[in-house]
């Protein structure tokens, strides 16, 4: 068995909804409000990868702690700048 990258599109909106227990209708609304960008195919089919899972399984993490869909898009937005920052960081310190 290979190894794939986890930001490889596979899945079609009905079974990221079951992954990421949720249903397919919050999936659209996610992407209406720019908390989550599926691959879009040629024929326009959304397809979801296992990074676009675990960010679906934050969301509702947040909405369960309350946050509103605002302040969980907010909250992404800081949690994948300051993981770019740390990427970049661990490179300059492989560098030196």
């Amino acid at each position: 068995m290979t190894d794939r990258d986890a930001a490889t599109p596979l899945y079609g909106i009905a079974v990221a909804a079951d992954l990421a227990d949720v249903p397919e209708a919050t999936l659209r609304l996610y992407e209406r409000r720019g908390l989550l960008t599926p691959f879009r195919s040629d024929g326009g089919t959304r397809r979801y990868s296992d990074d676009d899972i675990d960010r679906l399984r934050r969301v509702a993490e947040l909405r369960d702690a309350g946050v509103n869909l605002a302040g969980i898009g907010r909250l992404l937005d800081l949690e994948d700048e300051n993981g770019d920052l740390r990427r970049e960081l661990e490179e300059k310190r492989r560098e030196e």
